[in-house]
């Protein structure tokens, strides 16, 4: 066995750590990120329409707000890397302009117009049914004739 230096050990020992840390730490962390719940559609919906006016009206305040909404579900640790770009873009352009031209109100705006789209949950939603009623099979002609009692016997 080859004798390493002291601070090679140590940091080789520190290493070592925490990728054992690391490793028993992920299935928490997976459970902590199936507690989370998935953004509504409205929260989404809010931050679309703060965009929009942002977009539309070019006050600090508008653009402040659309921002703000933005911001926190940058963190979010359920929503998919497309969604979070979509958020960005948005969080990018959502600032107030000397003038307000069709290229900054689209430059808000399209980000904004797919924000639900990317952002919309994979999940399928859960109802309280949970079979779905068959149809009844119409008997055949000879069924109905001649035999399995659905028939007309005259």
């Amino acid at each position: 066995m080859v004798a390493l230096p002291r601070h090679r050990r140590r940091s080789l020992q520190l290493l070592a750590a925490a990728l054992a840390l690391g490793i028993q730490a992920l299935p928490l962390r997976a459970q902590a990120q199936g507690a989370v719940a998935y953004p509504s559609p409205e929260t989404l919906r809010d931050v679309q329409l703060a965009a929009l006016a942002c977009a539309r009206e070019n006050t600090s305040d508008t653009c402040s707000q659309a921002r703000k909404l933005a911001d926190p579900l940058m963190d979010h640790p359920r929503l998919p890397g497309g969604c979070k770009d979509t958020l960005w873009a948005i969080i990018q352009t959502s600032t107030p302009a000397s003038s307000n031209t069709l290229a900054r109100r689209d430059a808000i705006g399209d980000p904004a117009g797919r924000l639900l789209l990317v952002c919309r949950s994979s999940e399928k939603p859960v109802t309280g049914k949970t079979e779905t009623a068959k149809p009844q099979k119409e008997p055949s002609f000879f069924e109905r004739f001649f035999g399995r009692g659905g028939g007309d016997k005259n």
